[in-house]
Formats: C-alpha cells, structure tokens, sequence
C-alpha cells in the first residue's frame, strides 16, 4: 500500500467523477470518454431509458465485448502455440 494513485476528473453522462489509479491519467481520460461515448450511442438508440438501465447495458456490452476479445485472444495463442510445435517436428 501507500503506492501512488493519481486522482483524475473526467465527464460520463453529463456527471462529474474523480477516478483514482494507478494508470497514466490520459489513459484513465481515454477510458472514460470511451464509457460516454458508449452511453451516448446507447441513448440515441434507445432514448426512454433511464440513466441506471442505460449505464448497465452499456457495461453488458462492454463486457460482452471484453469476453470475445478474451476467446478470440485464448484462440490466437493456441493457435500459435499449435503453429510453434509443429515447427519443431
């Protein structure tokens, strides 16, 4: 403990949050337009949502994403440790 944690202020949805971490404060600014922009879309999609619906589908989605990147990324290191030990034959 005791390791430094920057203190960022971004925007989401029209509301101000500090983000505390560890990771470079562009990054955290980057990841959190993200999350607005994501919101955004959602809310031009679907614009009888409330604020607490639109913030769970967009984390839905953001995980659903997060999870077939994962297999995908699983998948392509399978396949490249196939490719390697065929090499070696």
């Amino acid at each position: 403990m005791g390791e430094f944690k920057n203190r960022i202020n971004v925007t989401i949805n029209d509301q101000h949050y500090t983000i505390v971490g560890e990771d470079n404060p562009e990054h955290i600014r980057y990841v959190a337009h993200l999350v607005d922009e994501r919101l955004k879309m959602l809310a031009s999609k679907s614009a009888g949502l409330d604020t607490t619906r639109k913030a769970i589908l967009t984390a839905v989605n953001i995980m659903h994403e997060k999870v077939q990147l994962e297999e995908e990324n699983d998948r392509l290191k399978l396949e490249l440790q196939q490719l390697k030990n065929s090499e070696d034959i």
